[in-house]
């Protein structure tokens, strides 16, 4: 297939590059010359902007931050009138579910098919093409995209027919990760402040009861200063921001989500946040704590 791919951060450039592996043919763009060249190094072709890249192509996957990005590529840069009629859009964007089912309402006017398919499985996941999509769209929305999610991941979960449940999917799962990744600093904080050996707390979380894919997963990168992100500390404000606003609109009480933003906003606040999700850890050492990361005088 002809994809327009844009978004070539730390996962959606890994992504195109498992399109291209597939055999598929790939014209991106990203706001980062850095991000274009690796593309090129894959074998892509860079656009010159996201209408360039959509024009003729018949999908195009959307891998930006937020909903405010989403609409301006689709609607204000004009990449949805570029598409053919009939094009998927295949948006692996988190975002509030409100946002997603007016997107895709908008997509779906214009003659488009759109799949509200957020991912999760991290750079690592991305580059090995075994992703995890929380999808949710018509069912010829699924069959068209079939071919990149397959390319692209290793698990596909039918959310819904239309969007929205994908992104709700999504904000569920970010509250577990959002949690699981601030108990992992603390845990790792508290430790080190306690006196005992960063990398010797890991080694015994990872092989017990305490341990978890978070601890896992980001315990090793905590040990470091974090400045190559592969998932950055405003992406949990975001996220457990959107947790917090769903949760208020629906009456329901996410405490332990509440005291998890926290964290990751005074990481933020402390300059942290483009940093490594790893370093929420920053919150706790600008409280007096020890440095988790190697190195500490």
């Amino acid at each position: 297939m002809k994809i327009a791919f844009v978004g070539l951060g730390a996962m959606g450039g890994h992504m195109a590059a498992a399109l291209l592996r597939d055999g598929h043919e790939v014209e991106g763009f990203d706001l980062s010359d850095k991000a274009l060249q690796q593309l090129e190094g894959h074998g892509g072709k860079r656009a010159a902007n996201a209408a360039d890249a959509c024009s003729g192509a018949e999908a195009l996957v959307l891998m930006v931050v937020n909903a405010a990005q989403a609409d301006a590529v689709l609607f204000e840069s004009g990449a949805l009138d570029a598409l053919p009629s009939g094009a998927l859009v295949l948006s692996s964007v988190t975002m509030p579910t409100a946002d997603a089912e007016r997107i895709g309402g908008a997509v779906a006017a214009r003659g488009r098919l759109f799949l509200d398919a957020p991912v999760s499985g991290g750079a690592g996941g991305a580059e090995r093409g075994a992703l995890t999509f929380m999808a949710s769209g018509s069912e010829a929305a699924f069959a068209t995209a079939k071919p990149l999610t397959d390319a692209m991941g290793s698990n596909v979960f039918v959310c819904g027919d239309g969007p929205g449940p994908g992104s709700t999917m999504k904000m569920v799962h970010q509250l577990a990760a959002g949690c699981n990744l601030a108990v992992a600093a603390e845990v790792m904080s508290f430790g080190s402040h306690l006196g005992l050996d960063p990398q010797r707390v890991l080694d015994v979380l990872n092989v017990s009861a305490g341990g978890s894919w978070m601890i896992g997963n980001r315990g090793p990168r905590m040990l470091t200063e974090g400045e190559e992100a592969t998932s950055a500390v405003d992406i949990f404000v975001k996220d457990l921001g959107i947790v917090l606003d769903a949760a208020r609109a629906n009456r329901f009480p996410v405490p332990v989500s509440a005291a998890a933003l926290q964290v990751f906003l005074g990481a933020s606040g402390a300059g942290f946040g483009g940093h490594d999700d790893s370093q929420a850890t920053r919150f706790y050492e600008g409280l007096g704590g020890k440095r988790v990361r190697k190195g500490d005088t």
